[in-house]
Order: structure tokens, then sequence, then C-alpha cells
């Protein structure tokens, strides 16, 4: 499903290179479940950016389904995301003037297709937001956010799922509700989840955990 070969990402520093991530190579097989750890700017949440083509890397490489990222432009990663890729992120991410229907409906109308309402509600109903359809962002608990997020990732039916903190505003109780939740639909569907967390529960949930440390990989 993914291969990443000494990936390296470095920024500029007011004239001077400061390395993010440096020779990071891994590679995750269809169907795992994987977590990434570490401390606050290890560069995770980078690393998570790079295998999702939303950011480049300076240095090596990221196949995704066997296409190397760095063979295409904004657009064609854009486009690339959109036919196999769903996302989770610690704040949701939803938009505040679409229905929780509205905002698990868009990734589907986006990739064209005619039964987004009926596939939307679905997937709505599955996290147990079936009476929640047509209320707003703002009018939906954090869990319910999640919860949409969860929709919205799980409906285009991705091969790779990548979530970033997915449960870091969300107390412990709502945490592990989601946590169960994620899993579940996750082994249902198949799809590969790689997983940014500094939960230490949630990572032991996952069958393999990759820890960075000052932007490299440890063994």
């Amino acid at each position: 499903m993914l291969e990443v070969r000494e990936l390296g990402k470095e920024v500029d520093n007011g004239g001077m290179p400061l390395v993010i991530l440096q020779q990071i190579s891994f590679s995750v097989m269809s169907g795992e479940t994987v977590a990434i750890i570490g401390a606050s700017g290890s560069g995770k949440s980078t690393l998570l950016g790079l295998l999702a083509g939303l950011d480049v890397a300076t240095a090596g490489e990221v196949v995704l389904a066997g296409q190397p990222l760095s063979g295409l432009d904004e657009d064609a990663r854009a486009a690339l995301r959109g036919r196999g890729l769903g996302f989770v992120f610690q704040s949701f991410q939803l938009l505040p003037a679409l229905t929780a229907l509205e905002n698990v409906m868009l990734p589907l109308e986006l990739a064209g297709r005619s039964d987004a309402s009926t596939v939307a509600h679905t997937w709505l109903q599955r996290v147990g937001l079936g009476e929640r359809l047509h209320h707003y962002p703002k009018h939906l608990s954090g869990g319910e956010q999640q919860r949409v997020a969860l929709a919205r990732a799980f409906a285009p039916q991705p091969s790779l799922v990548l979530a970033d903190e997915p449960t870091g505003n969300l107390d412990a109780v709502t945490g592990a509700q989601i946590i169960d939740l994620m899993f579940e639909l996750n082994a249902r569907e198949g799809t590969t989840l790689i997983l940014v967390t500094h939960d230490a529960a949630l990572a032991a949930r996952c069958q393999r955990v990759l820890q960075l440390q000052a932007g490299r990989l440890l063994a």
C-alpha cells in the first residue's frame, strides 16, 4: 500500500536549513494498522502530510499504491487523494456552513458520485448520527463532530485512512468511544490505517508502532 524511501524534509529557517525529517524508510501492507508516535516536534504530523502528498519532500520518495508522489504535480496529487485517501483530523475540519450530511456528501460529490446523499445518510447512521443529519457542526458536540469526520473519511471507501491525533480534542470517555468506532469501521471496510498519536492506549490498538525521535525513525 505504501513505501517510504529515505524520506527527508527541510525548511528554511532564516537562511539556515532546519531539518524536520531525515532518512525515514518503512513500508505498510494493505489492511495493516500502524501508529506513528513521538514527542511534540518529532516530525509526526509533517510525515503524515508527506504521506498524503499535502507537502513535498526535500529528499527521498513516497510511493502510494504503486505511484511515486514525486512525479505528480499538485493537481495530480489531489486527484490521487480524492480517489484513495480518507482523513481524520484532531480539530475535525468540518465545514461550518455545511450540515453533517453535506459534510459527508462533499468528498462523494467531488468524486462524481450520483448517490452521494444516500451513501452519506447510510454512513451517518452507521456512526450513530442518524438523528443529526441536518445539524451544523456548531450544534454538535466534539464527539459527534468526530463521528461526522469518521463517516466523511470512510464513506468514499478509501484504500488508506490517515488520522492525525483523532482523539486529541476529546475527553477520555468520548475518545475511547471514537477509538472503538474507528477500529470497528476500519476492520469492516478492510482499510489500511495510519495514525499519529500521543495516546499509548490508542497506539497499542495498532498492529505496529513506529516511533519518531528528533526527525528520525527509531529501530
